[in-house]
Protein backbone atom coordinates (compact mmCIF):
# COMPACT_ATOMS: atom_id res chain seq x y z
CA UNK A 1 0.00 0.00 0.00
CA UNK A 2 3.21 2.24 0.60
CA UNK A 3 3.63 1.69 -2.95
CA UNK A 4 0.30 2.89 -4.03
CA UNK A 5 0.58 5.71 -2.28
CA UNK A 6 3.96 6.25 -3.70
CA UNK A 7 2.05 5.64 -7.09
CA UNK A 8 -0.91 7.66 -6.88
CA UNK A 9 1.28 11.32 -6.18
CA UNK A 10 4.02 10.64 -8.32
CA UNK A 11 6.58 9.98 -5.93
CA UNK A 12 7.67 6.71 -7.27
CA UNK A 13 11.27 5.18 -6.20
CA UNK A 14 11.01 2.45 -9.27
CA UNK A 15 12.27 -0.16 -6.45
CA UNK A 16 14.23 -3.40 -7.81
CA UNK A 17 14.90 -2.33 -11.11
CA UNK A 18 18.39 -2.19 -12.07
CA UNK A 19 20.83 -4.70 -13.38
CA UNK A 20 22.08 -5.44 -9.64
CA UNK A 21 18.73 -6.59 -8.78
CA UNK A 22 18.07 -8.48 -12.31
CA UNK A 23 21.16 -10.92 -10.98
CA UNK A 24 20.61 -11.03 -7.42
CA UNK A 25 16.81 -12.82 -8.16
CA UNK A 26 18.16 -14.79 -11.54
CA UNK A 27 18.62 -17.56 -9.59
CA UNK A 28 15.59 -17.49 -6.95
CA UNK A 29 13.02 -15.46 -5.83
CA UNK A 30 11.07 -14.56 -2.86
CA UNK A 31 8.25 -12.23 -3.72
CA UNK A 32 6.14 -10.84 -0.87
CA UNK A 33 3.16 -10.92 -2.62
CA UNK A 34 0.90 -12.67 -5.17
CA UNK A 35 -1.58 -10.12 -7.17
CA UNK A 36 -4.53 -12.33 -8.79
CA UNK A 37 -5.76 -9.02 -11.23
CA UNK A 38 -7.05 -8.34 -14.62
CA UNK A 39 -5.54 -8.47 -17.77
CA UNK A 40 -6.73 -4.93 -18.91
CA UNK A 41 -3.68 -2.54 -19.81
CA UNK A 42 -4.53 -0.06 -17.67
CA UNK A 43 -4.02 -1.73 -14.34
CA UNK A 44 0.14 -3.19 -14.29
CA UNK A 45 0.25 -4.37 -10.66
CA UNK A 46 4.25 -3.85 -10.67
CA UNK A 47 3.47 -0.18 -11.71
CA UNK A 48 0.62 0.75 -9.36
CA UNK A 49 1.99 -0.59 -6.13
CA UNK A 50 5.32 0.78 -7.34
CA UNK A 51 7.63 -2.73 -6.88
CA UNK A 52 10.15 -4.33 -8.99
CA UNK A 53 11.59 -7.63 -10.14
CA UNK A 54 11.24 -10.37 -8.10
CA UNK A 55 8.57 -8.08 -5.68
CA UNK A 56 5.42 -9.68 -7.23
CA UNK A 57 3.50 -13.07 -8.75
CA UNK A 58 1.42 -11.76 -11.11
CA UNK A 59 -1.72 -13.62 -12.33
CA UNK A 60 -3.76 -11.63 -14.94
CA UNK A 61 -6.83 -12.91 -16.49
CA UNK A 62 -9.79 -11.20 -17.51
CA UNK A 63 -12.06 -9.81 -14.75
CA UNK A 64 -9.87 -11.84 -12.35
CA UNK A 65 -11.77 -15.13 -13.52
CA UNK A 66 -10.45 -18.33 -12.43
CA UNK A 67 -9.97 -22.05 -12.96
CA UNK A 68 -8.16 -24.69 -11.87
CA UNK A 69 -4.53 -23.15 -13.66
CA UNK A 70 -5.27 -19.90 -12.25
CA UNK A 71 -6.24 -21.32 -8.72
CA UNK A 72 -2.78 -23.25 -9.04
CA UNK A 73 -0.73 -20.38 -10.23
CA UNK A 74 -1.83 -18.37 -7.16
CA UNK A 75 -1.31 -21.20 -4.75
CA UNK A 76 1.82 -21.75 -5.94
CA UNK A 77 4.02 -18.85 -4.06
CA UNK A 78 1.97 -19.56 -0.58
CA UNK A 79 2.41 -23.13 -0.85
CA UNK A 80 6.26 -23.68 -2.23
CA UNK A 81 7.98 -20.48 -0.51
CA UNK A 82 5.79 -19.13 1.84
CA UNK A 83 4.95 -15.53 0.34
CA UNK A 84 2.62 -14.28 2.83
CA UNK A 85 -0.28 -12.04 0.55
CA UNK A 86 -3.00 -12.75 -1.83
CA UNK A 87 -4.12 -9.92 -3.36
CA UNK A 88 -7.42 -10.25 -5.54
CA UNK A 89 -7.05 -6.85 -7.38
CA UNK A 90 -10.55 -5.78 -9.81
CA UNK A 91 -10.50 -2.21 -11.27
CA UNK A 92 -12.98 0.50 -12.45
CA UNK A 93 -14.80 -0.02 -15.90
CA UNK A 94 -13.31 -3.46 -16.39
CA UNK A 95 -14.70 -4.39 -19.95
CA UNK A 96 -14.51 -8.10 -18.93
CA UNK A 97 -16.82 -7.41 -16.24
CA UNK A 98 -19.35 -5.15 -18.28
CA UNK A 99 -19.76 -7.94 -21.62
CA UNK A 100 -19.83 -10.68 -19.13
CA UNK A 101 -22.81 -8.75 -17.52
CA UNK A 102 -24.25 -7.92 -20.39
CA UNK A 103 -24.05 -11.58 -21.85
CA UNK A 104 -25.79 -12.95 -18.62
CA UNK A 105 -28.11 -10.14 -18.58
CA UNK A 106 -29.01 -10.65 -22.00
CA UNK A 107 -28.38 -14.48 -22.53
CA UNK A 108 -26.80 -13.98 -25.21
CA UNK A 109 -23.13 -16.13 -25.28
CA UNK A 110 -19.93 -14.09 -26.26
CA UNK A 111 -18.09 -15.58 -29.15
CA UNK A 112 -15.53 -18.12 -28.13
CA UNK A 113 -14.02 -18.61 -24.89
CA UNK A 114 -14.73 -15.64 -23.92
CA UNK A 115 -18.02 -17.20 -22.72
CA UNK A 116 -15.62 -19.27 -20.46
CA UNK A 117 -15.10 -15.94 -18.75
CA UNK A 118 -18.48 -15.03 -18.38
CA UNK A 119 -19.90 -18.07 -17.02
CA UNK A 120 -17.02 -17.75 -14.42
CA UNK A 121 -18.19 -14.86 -13.07
CA UNK A 122 -21.78 -15.89 -12.75
CA UNK A 123 -21.50 -15.73 -8.99
CA UNK A 124 -20.78 -11.84 -9.28
CA UNK A 125 -23.51 -11.26 -11.34
CA UNK A 126 -26.32 -13.19 -9.52
CA UNK A 127 -24.84 -11.15 -6.19
CA UNK A 128 -25.08 -7.80 -8.06
CA UNK A 129 -28.53 -7.80 -9.10
CA UNK A 130 -29.49 -8.77 -5.68
CA UNK A 131 -27.41 -5.83 -4.54
CA UNK A 132 -28.75 -3.70 -6.94
CA UNK A 133 -27.38 -0.11 -7.23
CA UNK A 134 -26.88 2.46 -9.71
CA UNK A 135 -23.48 0.91 -11.49
CA UNK A 136 -24.51 -2.75 -11.69
CA UNK A 137 -21.46 -3.40 -13.68
CA UNK A 138 -19.16 -1.90 -10.50
CA UNK A 139 -21.03 -3.67 -8.13
CA UNK A 140 -20.55 -7.24 -10.26
CA UNK A 141 -16.73 -5.76 -10.45
CA UNK A 142 -16.76 -5.56 -6.20
CA UNK A 143 -18.68 -8.67 -6.00
CA UNK A 144 -16.03 -10.51 -8.22
CA UNK A 145 -13.24 -9.40 -5.88
CA UNK A 146 -14.81 -10.42 -2.76
CA UNK A 147 -15.88 -13.56 -4.01
CA UNK A 148 -12.98 -14.68 -5.13
CA UNK A 149 -10.88 -13.86 -1.83
CA UNK A 150 -13.43 -15.63 0.06
CA UNK A 151 -12.94 -18.35 -2.25
CA UNK A 152 -9.27 -18.39 -1.75
CA UNK A 153 -9.16 -18.01 1.80
CA UNK A 154 -11.74 -21.16 1.83
CA UNK A 155 -9.55 -23.19 -0.77
CA UNK A 156 -8.48 -26.46 1.36
CA UNK A 157 -4.74 -25.95 0.49
CA UNK A 158 -4.97 -21.91 1.51
CA UNK A 159 -7.84 -21.93 3.76
CA UNK A 160 -4.77 -23.70 6.81
CA UNK A 161 -1.91 -20.87 6.01
CA UNK A 162 -4.64 -18.38 6.62
CA UNK A 163 -5.80 -20.06 10.03
CA UNK A 164 -2.10 -20.16 11.13
CA UNK A 165 -1.84 -16.49 10.16
CA UNK A 166 1.16 -16.95 7.86
CA UNK A 167 -1.22 -15.46 4.80
CA UNK A 168 -3.47 -12.76 3.90
CA UNK A 169 -5.96 -13.12 0.96
CA UNK A 170 -6.98 -9.66 0.14
CA UNK A 171 -9.62 -8.52 -1.66
CA UNK A 172 -8.95 -5.28 -3.12
CA UNK A 173 -10.28 -2.08 -6.39
CA UNK A 174 -8.50 -0.43 -8.58
CA UNK A 175 -9.59 3.29 -9.05
CA UNK A 176 -8.47 4.02 -12.93
CA UNK A 177 -9.22 8.01 -12.12
CA UNK A 178 -7.54 8.49 -9.08
CA UNK A 179 -4.86 5.38 -9.12
CA UNK A 180 -6.29 4.56 -5.46
CA UNK A 181 -6.04 0.56 -4.50
CA UNK A 182 -9.06 0.37 -1.90
CA UNK A 183 -9.15 -2.54 0.23
CA UNK A 184 -12.05 -4.34 0.04
CA UNK A 185 -11.34 -7.68 2.50
CA UNK A 186 -9.19 -9.82 3.97
CA UNK A 187 -6.97 -6.77 5.61
CA UNK A 188 -4.84 -8.34 7.87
Amino acid sequence: MDGNRRWVSGDLQHPDRDPNRRQLVAQEQEPFGSILSCIDSRVPPELLFDTGLGDLYVMRTGGEAVSPVVTGSVEYGPMTSGTPLIVVLGHQRCGAVKAAYESIRDGKPLPGNLDAIAKALRPAYDQAVREGGADPVETMSRAQVTLTAADLRSNPDLAPLVAKGTLAVVGAYYSLDTGVVEVLSGAP
